[in-house]
């Protein structure tokens, strides 16, 4: 008896894959999600095309020409879609750890079902995954604006200032009953901190009162030592003094030594300070001086915005909020493309194993057949996880910082062939 031949046009199931796809058929409608084919969001021309050559390149990996493939092209085309659709997520993680630090208290979006950013956004068409952003401190600058706060050097915390008028024979005052009340009172609608203190506590950072200005301390505690040429330009139009050449530095120091004596020296004042309540040193005899001023900061929730200025307290955050979209198939370059055919491939392979498993055999004559249906799940699995994990290596050996390193490197090598090579003379 003759072994017979066979062909892919055995007509033994209604369901055969075709020897490549068709351009209409690459809709909306035909796909699960849709976005990249006709009539989506990010329609382009040549993913329908590329969808209709995997068809193709499906159909003969998978030996369409010598047996049937229980698949339509319709599972070709989502398998694709479904590649495209995970680059997409695995260059945005990649470029999220590259950016995040950056990007992190920047203008985030709302996102579609899609995870396309919604019109009408402001952000909507900026395609901020294909920018490369200047770089910026990020989180690190969030903690030196802490820090600068604390020292009193700046930083992004509103500091607010009060006062309060001295009662003589008393030496305590309530800071935080005091600066509340005046926060609540309707009178005081213009002060920065009305009706931002409540029962939140405070936090004072300085204590300070104000003298007369008229002539008072003209010279500093230099006066009368014949050193006021070396402070100041006019020394000359003042009284007899030295005149000497000086580094800039030097008045640095000395206008520093100046401003930690006024502090340490000629205040008639101390304090201290216990639960806010404020207690004075020495006790006020007559009233003055009659104001004493206070710098505070009001206690607040780390995640709640100022009302002063904007803060970035409701931009980015982490990975979710990052203002990433899906990648527009015409930015996907041949190295991505490729990637995308051999992953829509072992889908594609999943699935056929998925269809062949509901029968396992097929019976004939005197015998049954077996499909392969486990061999195709087993090496479905494998071949995406290999791929994922082939593509997630090279994108960890691209990050920013990793190619900083490698910069570094080779300048340092160059630098090193250099070094071996003899300078010549030059001769005049």
């Amino acid at each position: 008896m003759a072994v017979p031949t066979l062909t892919p046009s055995s007509q033994t199931s209604k369901v055969i894959l075709p020897v490549t796809g068709t351009h209409s058929e690459v809709t909306l409608a035909k796909l699960p999600f849709g976005y990249y084919a006709s009539g989506g969001n990010l329609h382009s021309v040549n993913f329908v095309s590329g969808a209709v050559e995997q068809v193709a390149y499906t159909y003969r990996k998978l030996g369409g020409d010598v047996l049937d493939i229980e698949l339509k092209a319709q599972n070709v085309y989502a398998a694709y879609e479904e590649a495209v659709l995970e680059y997409s997520y695995l260059i945005n993680t990649h470029q999220a750890k590259n950016v995040l630090d950056t990007l992190l208290g920047r203008t985030t979006g709302s996102f579609d079902h899609q995870g396309q950013i919604t019109s009408g956004d402001t952000l909507s068409g900026s395609n901020i995954a294909l920018t490369f952003p200047r770089f910026q401190f990020g989180y690190a600058k969030r903690v030196g604006d802490a820090t600068s706060t604390e020292v009193g050097l700046g930083g992004q915390q509103s500091i607010y200032s009060a006062s309060f008028s001295t009662t003589v024979g008393q030496q305590d005052y309530d800071l935080q009953t005091i600066i509340s009340s005046s926060a609540a009172n309707d009178n005081n609608i213009g002060y920065p901190y009305y009706n931002k203190i409540g029962n939140k506590r405070v936090t004072v950072r300085k204590v300070f009162y104000k003298t007369p200005h008229a002539m008072w301390r003209f010279y500093g505690y230099y006066g009368g030592l014949n050193t006021v040429g070396n402070l100041h330009q006019y020394g000359q139009f003042a009284d007899d003094a030295n005149f000497e050449l000086v580094p800039a530095w030097q008045n640095k120091l000395q206008a520093m030594a100046f401003e930690d004596n006024l502090w340490t020296r000629t205040s008639h004042y101390s304090y201290e300070i216990k639960n806010n309540k404020l207690r004075l040193f020495p006790d006020i005899t007559i009233t003055h001086p009659e104001d004493m001023w206070v710098e505070f900061t009001v206690d607040e929730d780390p995640w709640v915005p100022s009302t002063d200025f904007k803060d970035s307290t409701e931009g980015v955050n982490n990975l979710n909020t990052l203002p990433f979209e899906n990648l527009p198939y015409r930015n996907i370059n041949a190295i991505g493309k490729q990637w995308i055919r051999r992953f829509a491939l072992a889908l594609t392979k999943e699935v056929l194993g998925q269809v062949r498993g509901k029968f396992g055999a097929i019976p004939i004559p005197g015998e049954s057949v077996t499909l392969n249906y486990a061999d195709l799940l087993s090496q479905a699995k494998e071949e995406q996880e290999k791929l994922r994990e082939e593509l997630k290596t090279i994108l960890d050996e691209m990050v920013y910082n990793k190619l900083a390193e490698q910069e570094a490197t080779l300048t340092e090598n160059v630098n090193k062939v250099n070094a071996t090579i003899p300078a010549g003379i030059f001769v005049g």
